[in-house]
């Protein structure tokens, strides 16, 4: 099963390690987590213009996602129910 993490961005669910909530102003961790994952040219913004909701750690990169974190959670909850 597949999540779909906004803009046409969908991922396999099993590489899914954290689904994380990005509030405002972002935290001093949530920010390394960010430049970190920048630094390492593994950043993929998928927000373009809209407002980054959730951050999203897989074992490939990090995402940076227009959809709220709690819609995600949910997607991937039915993914675990279906496998």
């Amino acid at each position: 099963m597949f999540l779909h993490l906004g803009n046409d961005r969908v991922i396999s669910g099993d590489r899914v390690i954290a689904i994380l909530s990005i509030a405002e102003p972002i935290s001093s961790d949530m920010q390394e987590i960010i430049e970190n994952a920048a630094l390492e040219k593994k950043l993929i913004n998928i927000s373009k213009n809209d407002k980054k909701k959730a951050l999203i750690i897989c074992d490939e990169g990090v995402y940076l996602s227009p959809i709220s974190s709690n819609t995600l959670f949910k997607r991937a909850i039915q993914y675990q129910k279906e496998v």
